[in-house]
């Protein structure tokens, strides 16, 4: 678990996508509210965390997302996620995140929803 994490973000209109990449370890705090912070600059309404080629979770790291979606929740941002294994999918239910973050089996089907919701993006799985 030595794997450096990367999170960066791609803007598409008012949608910023953070990719992020490698372990999601407390390590990878800095990165992540980095990304966060700079999807967060200039017009944003919706953020989508995309874990694609994530390559770990532990529990530091579901605390560094907790924190990240309880900020875009505060800043009135709609926020979705991505590219979970469908093991994280259950440990991202169990912990409660899907009640405040869509979660969406690809990028496009979580542009879409963010597209299309005008306040949330509910979670289809």
């Amino acid at each position: 678990m030595n794997n450096e994490t990367t999170a960066t973000v791609e803007r598409r209109d008012r949608v910023a996508i953070i990719h992020v990449a490698g372990d999601v370890t407390t390590f990878a705090e800095e990165a992540i509210q980095q990304a966060y912070q700079d999807a967060t600059l200039v017009g944003t309404r919706a953020i989508i965390l995309d874990f694609r080629a994530a390559d770990y979770i532990n529990s530091a790291g579901i605390a560094i997302l907790i924190g990240i979606v309880t900020q875009a929740r505060r800043a009135g941002l709609r926020i979705s996620v991505t590219g979970l294994s469908s093991h994280f999918q259950k440990i991202f239910s169990m912990v409660g995140l899907t009640q405040y973050a869509g979660m969406y089996p690809t990028l496009e089907d979580a542009l879409a929803n963010c597209a299309e919701t005008p306040k949330t993006c509910p979670n289809p799985l």
